[in-house]
């Protein structure tokens, strides 16, 4: 009797006592993030790195220093993140340069010399060796260890058409086999459609990591096997950058050309090894109307694109200078141009933050030829100010 006694009276208590277990929070003193796509874009960062004359070319090496190419004065200037100078070496006719994982560059560059007694300037990649007789390391005790002079990395004829030939960029490519560790690629231009048997001028061919002419690149399409699939190539990059050491996309590349008469101006090349032996094929990407309003592979969608880059972080963000328009544009991995929405934002479609103009403004340009991107910072070579214009975008400040 005692005990139903105070089950009632228990009961009785959690009925009278209104909110026993306590009222509902209320929650509206906590802000929600918002987000607005309006707000993703590159935003300069001052000031720009100045003091060159006619900037050609940069690139971040693997040993997270600055390589710029002053064509105007033909010198590599080294600058560490700040943009304080870190040394510089002399290189005839230099327009571009890459740094490998031996930490070693490679210059293009041209070379006088006499040939048959008349003179001629030819393309020739040089390779610079950073560590001095003491071990110092730098520009400063660097040295031309190798030059490969065209065109007698593979004949030893010459003709005056090669003097017309030119090297473009150099593209380092990562390898778990150390003998395919450090290879590269090289664009070349020029006149002739047939040299020596070895293909046409224009082409993109293969070194090896010790500079060993290996050969032009072929291309197999649906439509057959291609030796002059290349026409007008300049640009080129490998999925290798810094500060990724490690890249698991082999002997892929991206690649630009300046033919006006080439439709597809950029185009990624896989590279599958086959029983036959290693083919290259073209990547085509269509276009999502749904998340982007423009691929990389819409028809004539650039003019003049002379340089790309790949970020090395995990974004694999895309970007290509277009010298003709004065405009850098930003593509994902998967070739359309934006950058996704965050998270909560409450989008879907991508955000163009491609950008430029001709002028002298902090987000305009004047013949841009060169990009690089690192740390989440975008440095593009202003050649017409003369200077390296620094960007990031508003999603990656902290």
């Amino acid at each position: 009797m005692k005990k139903v006694l105070v089950m009632i009276l228990a009961a009785a208590t959690l009925v009278g006592c209104e909110g026993y277990f306590g009222n509902k929070t209320d929650l509206s003193f906590i802000d929600v993030p918002t987000y607005s796509v309006r707000d993703i874009a590159y935003v300069p960062i001052q000031p720009a790195f100045g003091g060159f004359v006619h900037p050609s070319d940069l690139c971040i090496g693997y040993d997270e220093l600055l390589y710029v190419v002053d064509e105007a004065t033909e010198e590599i200037i080294c600058l560490n993140e700040s943009g304080a100078e870190q040394g510089r070496i002399t290189i005839p006719g230099v327009q571009s340069v890459r740094q490998d994982r031996q930490l070693d560059l490679l210059a293009i560059g041209s070379y006088d010399t006499l040939v048959n007694g008349v003179n001629y300037s030819l393309a020739c990649l040089y390779r610079i060796r950073q560590i001095g007789p003491g071990g110092q390391y730098g520009l400063p005790f660097a040295q031309v260890i190798h030059k490969t002079i065209h065109p007698f990395y593979f004949k030893n004829t010459f003709s005056a058409s090669d003097a017309l030939v030119r090297f473009g960029q150099v593209a380092i490519l990562a390898n778990s086999d150390a003998d395919k560790n450090n290879r590269y690629y090289v664009t070349r231009t020029g006149p002739s459609s047939n040299n020596a048997n070895q293909g046409p001028d224009d082409a993109v061919i293969l070194f090896s990591h010790d500079d060993v002419y290996i050969s032009p690149l072929s291309i197999s399409t649906s439509s057959g096997l291609f030796t002059n699939y290349f026409q007008d190539p300049r640009g080129i990059v490998s999925f290798a950058q810094p500060p990724q050491y490690t890249a698991a996309a082999g002997d892929d590349f991206w690649f630009t050309s300046q033919d006006p008469d080439q439709a597809l101006q950029v185009q990624h090349i896989s590279f599958i090894e086959t029983e036959f032996g290693a083919d290259y094929r073209p990547v085509i990407y269509a276009g999502n109307s749904g998340l982007a309003d423009r691929s990389i592979n819409m028809a004539n969608r650039f003019t003049d694109p002379c340089a790309l880059t790949m970020a090395g972080d995990n974004t694999r963000y895309l970007f290509i200078v277009d010298r003709e328009r004065d405009s850098v544009y930003q593509f994902t991995a998967s070739g359309l141009e934006g950058i996704p929405p965050p998270p909560a934002s409450g989008e879907t479609r991508y955000t163009q933050v491609s950008f430029g103009g001709e002028g002298q403004g902090p987000m305009q340009f004047i013949e841009p030829c060169a990009v690089a991107h690192w740390k989440k910072i975008l440095y593009v070579v202003d050649a017409g100010n003369g200077r390296i214009s620094r960007f990031k975008c508003t999603l990656d400040f902290e």
